[in-house]
């Protein structure tokens, strides 16, 4: 799957991306290429799991945008326009604790039911990790920095920021635990 399955994710990122949202195609290079660092603690998924960092704000782009939240939206254009894998279009999804937004926007029961959560946890984390230590230009930041910054965006009160706020804790677990897993590997 490798390869091919990342040389296409980049093709449409970039097509969906590029044009009508520049900052946020540079996010998503900065977080393909987070992936590409940490894909050796993956093995066989490491190029799932570039494609779903490549591919995690496709939903952001304008004609994508149906129910105005970019997880949601990205893995239907995945699945019907694409056909994707079923487990990109969930990674996708559900990226960076997704369910946790959809509940601020009375969307939890539409993820769910059709987009259930993938049972890897590595795979999982691997891409929260990717995306929540990428800033909106594709630098790399820490976690704790990322939603500091989202909040800063977003506003405390808004749907984002009260998403970002609920779901700080677990996204430092997540990082935490990719950060184990990366020190562990031989040098």
């Amino acid at each position: 799957m490798g390869d091919l399955i990342e040389g296409w994710a980049t093709q449409v990122a970039e097509d969906e991306l590029s044009s009508t949202l520049p900052r946020r195609w540079a996010h998503t290079q900065g977080v393909a290429k987070r992936a590409v660092e940490v894909s050796q603690v993956l093995g066989q998924d490491a190029g799932l799991l570039v494609a779903a960092a490549t591919l995690h704000d496709v939903g952001y782009a304008p004609r994508l945008a149906t129910t105005g939240f970019h997880p949601l939206d990205g893995a239907r254009f995945l699945r019907d326009e694409h056909g994707a894998d079923e487990r990109l279009v969930r990674l996708v999804a559900n990226h960076s604790f997704a369910l946790l937004e959809a509940e601020e926007r009375g969307l939890r029961e539409e993820l769910a039911s059709e987009f259930p959560l993938l049972e890897e946890p590595l795979l999982v984390d691997a891409v929260v990790y990717c995306d929540m230590t990428t800033t909106p230009d594709g630098g790399r930041t820490t976690a704790e920095e990322r939603v500091a910054e989202i909040l800063g965006r977003y506003g405390d009160d808004s749907v984002v920021g009260r998403f970002i706020r609920r779901a700080a804790p677990e996204i430092f677990a997540a990082v935490g635990r990719v950060e184990a897993e990366l020190a562990a590997q031989p040098r």
